[in-house]
Order: C-alpha cells, then sequence, then structure tokens
C-alpha cells in the first residue's frame, strides 16, 4: 500500500532520536511527528526502572496529579494551559479526557492520562518506539536527538552529558505526597469544599476533602514532623531543595507558622460540622484517580520514614484510620545549568544536534516540561526540514518559558540558575485597560489582577500571530505523509 510504504520509507530518513518519554519526550515526539518528522521515541522502562516510576507507560505522573490551575486569566500555569492547546498539546488534550474534579485546578486521573498518552504516542505512523536504555551520548550518526529523560537520568548518560559541558549537574530533591484509600476518611469530621467554593473546570465546586484542626491539634502535629525521623542522603547539606516541593517537615523547620499560611492554610473553608467557623489549620485531600477511590494529600510531601508518617498523618483529625495505598518519598533530581549550556534553541553548545527539552533543562512543573517538549519537537523537526523556525514571543507564556531556561534573562554564572515554574515574573509586565469613566478606582488587588489579565490577552494574541505567520504551526516538511 502506498501509504504504508511511503512512512516506511520517510522512517529510514534520518528521524529525530527522542530520549525518554516522560511528558516532555512524548510531547516533542509528538509534535515533530505531526509536523511530518520521523520519530524514534527511547524509553528505558520497563528494562531498566527508576525509584519514582511504577509503570512503563509513558508521561507517568509520579509526584502529583494536579497540572495547577486552569484559569488562563489570572493564573500564569493556566495562561500556558491555553496556550499548550492553542498549538495541538498532546498533554493538554489526554490531560482534559482524563481530568477529575480540583475546584479552579486542572487534575487527572494519572493512570488513564498515561494510557492515553502511550497509546496515542504508539499508534501515530511517524513514530517508532525502542524499549531500550541510552547508555552515554547519543551515536554521532543520530543528528537530530531531543534528550528530555528528566530529573531521573539514568547514570551513563548523565554522566556523559556532564562530561561533554565540563561541569558537574546541577541537583536538587524532590519529594512525593501520600495518597490514602477514601473509604478511611472519617467523613464525620471531615468535608468536601474547594476553597472559596470555586468552581473548577469540570463543574465541581467541592473537589477537595478537608480535615480541620484547633490550635492545640495544629501545634502538636507541627511538633511531631519536627522530632520524626526523616530519611537522609549522601552529602545532604550541599543539595537545595527545589521551593515548590518542600517536604512538609522542612516546611515546619522554617517556622511554626508556616504551614499555616502555605499547604494548611484555612481561609475560604468552613466546617459544617462546627455551625461553618473556619478552623485554625486544614488538611486538604484532592482526588488521584477518575474513580474517586484514592485520594492525595495536598503539599505533603515529605521525606520522613514510613513508619513516622503513618503514625504522625494518623493524629489528622478524619485520617485516625486512614488506610494509605502510597507513602511519601524523596529521589534526587539533576538539572542543567541551562543557561551556560544551551543556546536560545535549546540546543547544547557544545553539540548542536543535542537538543534538551523537560525537567532536565531547569523548569519545575509537569506543564512547564510539556511546554519545552512542545518546542523542542517544532524546533527540531523543522531544522530537520532546512527550515529556522522563529522562537515563540516572549510577551507569551511558552517563549517567556525558554527565555528564561536558556539565559535571555540574565547574565547568567555559575550558581545563579535555579528550577522554576512558569510565572507573571517571566513576562514582561503590560497595563491594564484604563477603568471606564465613572468607575470606581480599583484596589491593589483588584489591580493586580486586572495587569494579570491583560498580560494573558496580550500572550494569547501574540501567540495567535506567531501561528498566523507561519512560525507556530501550519509549513510542514516536505516529508509529510500522504493524506
Amino acid at each position: 500500500m502506498r501509504g504504508a510504504a511511503y512512512v516506511s520509507l520517510v522512517m529510514e530518513k534520518q528521524p529525530i532520536h527522542v530520549v525518554g518519554a516522560g511528558l516532555a519526550g512524548s510531547e516533542a515526539a509528538w509534535q515533530a511527528a505531526n509536523r511530518g518528522a520521523p520519530v524514534v521515541l527511547h524509553e528505558m522502562r520497563p528494562l531498566v526502572g527508576t525509584p519514582a516510576h511504577a509503570t512503563s507507560d509513558f508521561a507517568e505522573l509520579v509526584c502529583s496529579n494536579s497540572f495547577r490551575s486552569d484559569d488562563a486569566q489570572y493564573n500564569a500555569v493556566g495562561l500556558l494551559h491555553a496556550e499548550m492547546r492553542r498549538l495541538d498539546s498532546l498533554v493538554m488534550a489526554c490531560a482534559d479526557e482524563h481530568q477529575t474534579p480540583a475546584g479552579g485546578a486542572l487534575a487527572v486521573d494519572r493512570e488513564g492520562f498515561a494510557r492515553a498518552v502511550t497509546e496515542r504516542i504508539s499508534s501515530h505512523p511517524l513514530v517508532r518506539v525502542e524499549r531500550r536504555e541510552v547508555v552515554g551520548l547519543p551515536p554521532p550518526a543520530w543528528s537530530h536527538v531531543i534528550i528530555a529523560t528528566g530529573p531521573l537520568t539514568s547514570a551513563g548518560l548523565s554522566q556523559a552529558i556532564a562530561a561533554l559541558t565540563g561541569a558537574e549537574a546541577l541537583a536538587f530533591f524532590d519529594a512525593i505526597a501520600p495518597i490514602v484509600h477514601v473509604e478511611t476518611i472519617d467523613m464525620s469530621i471531615a468535608w468536601r469544599q474547594s476553597r472559596y467554593d470555586k468552581m473548577g473546570p469540570s463543574g465541581e465546586a467541592a473537589a477537595y476533602i478537608n480535615c480541620p484542626m484547633t490550635r492545640e491539634q495544629y501545634e502538636g502535629f507541627v511538633d511531631s514532623l519536627l522530632a520524626g525521623p526523616k530519611a537522609e542522603f549522601k552529602d545532604w547539606e550541599a543539595v537545595p531543595y527545589f521551593d515548590g516541593c518542600l517536604p512538609i517537615e522542612v516546611m515546619a523547620e522554617r517556622g511554626r507558622e508556616t504551614l499555616r499560611h502555605g499547604p494548611m492554610k484555612p481561609v475560604g473553608l468552613a466546617n459544617p460540622h462546627c455551625g461553618g467557623e473556619r478552623p485554625w489549620a486544614v488538611v486538604q485531600l484532592r482526588q488521584d484517580n477518575a474513580l474517586g477511590t484514592l485520594w492525595n494529600m495536598v503539599g505533603f510531601q515529605t521525606k520522613l520514614k514510613h513508619g513516622a508518617q503513618t503514625e504522625i498523618f494518623r493524629t489528622i483529625p478524619g485520617l485516625e484510620k486512614a488506610v494509605f495505598a502510597r507513602l511519601g518519598g524523596l529521589h534526587r533530581n539533576t538539572f542543567l545549568d541551562s543557561p551556560r549550556f544551551l543556546d536560545a534553541r535549546l540546543r547544547l553548545k557544545a553539540e548542536p544536534r543535542l537538543r534538551f527539552a523537560g525537567q532536565i533543562t531547569g523548569v519545575e512543573g509537569y506543564v512547564e516540561s510539556a511546554a519545552t517538549g512542545l518546542i523542542a519537537g517544532r524546533l527540531a523537526a523543522a531544522e530537520r526540514g532546512g527550515a529556522t523556525l522563529r522562537l515563540p514571543p516572549p510577551t507569551t507564556a511558552l517563549g517567556a518559558l525558554v527565555n528564561h531556561i536558556t539565559g535571555g534573562h540574565l547574565d547568567a554564572g555559575a550558581g545563579s540558575f535555579q528550577p522554576m515554574n512558569i510565572n507573571y515574573g517571566l513576562l514582561p509586565p503590560a497595563e491594564a485597560a484604563p477603568r471606564q469613566a465613572g468607575g470606581r478606582r480599583s484596589a491593589r488587588g483588584e489591580k493586580s489582577r486586572e495587569r494579570k489579565r491583560a498580560v494573558g490577552l496580550r500572550a494569547l494574541a501574540d501567540l495567535d500571530a506567531w501561528v498566523r505567520d507561519g512560525s507556530g504551526a501550519d509549513a510542514l516538511l516536505a516529508t509529510r505523509p500522504p493524506g
């Protein structure tokens, strides 16, 4: 058949090799293949496992199932969602198909999401999947490579990259939160409510289970966290945490009120078991799978030893008889000092055939990792076809993220670069539209919201213009299969 023969011929001609089938690698493979480029996707699991993965599925979520806020008007990650949806993101499509209630956040059934990504990638006619470890640097014959091996890059490849750059990769520690079987939560103490009763993308306004604490219970809980035995690592003090994923006991060490103003803040919540009173502190759980049988403890990533976790977490009101489907854990993540080692197009300066995407570049978060994969896949496909793809404008969330990790925003020196989530600070400010004549003067908080909205509106307009001029998407390569 002509179509099959054409695809076979295309696959033999300088494919793009994508190393790693996490969120970034899967998105990169999808974007490149959809632009007509043949792709070989290399994934070492299940032949070689990692400390954090449990399956051999692509895009497995191992830390939290939340893609965070889906609010494109007033939240930077929600804006990134919107931009990626406009660019045919596989990760966002599968997330939308498998979303679970999470208030204003986008959360997914982790297993269904990963299966969907795996099936879509594996069935693409221009993608060939090879289940094997790439040990050391990719062979010189691979002229177009995207390394998207994530924070748990295998030792051999990590060492080869470090040798090539002449410097050791930076590192930090990342923690995982426990998951509870929902039927073991005492709902005569806990209750369902989203903060401020905010409606989420799935239409659910009571997406969290809340476990209340009095002041005395909170103080005792903090004491237990501080005293509990923790897992330790060699050279621990020399390795930083990522601030966006601090272990809960580390937060407690920073001050007794830190948790109550962080993951355990009670604002926007009213306990119906106590006449609608606001508790002193609250532990929230968020649905972890589509069935609603598993719920993860929000912000409760931890390095406490397992025995201490069950003992301490069962002192939380409503969790006295909790059965844990998974306890918390800790693993070491690695990332490049990207402003030093990558060019503006995510290529390794020392060897430009190698392009990087995902957490290994120093972005933090599932959405950010997938976003860099989206851009890397498009850049590689265009380059393979002899074209130069213009980068997204820095006024977009995608462009700002790439600009940050490649050093366009600073004169980067050693030790100056740390993992970063997307945030409004990475985008140029925009003035909000002037208030109408006779309108009420905005409070400071309202002005801030309107500026965020202005940044978002500008970003989406600039992204649409980028797409319209041909840079964004539609100039496919000559190798595109018929039909």
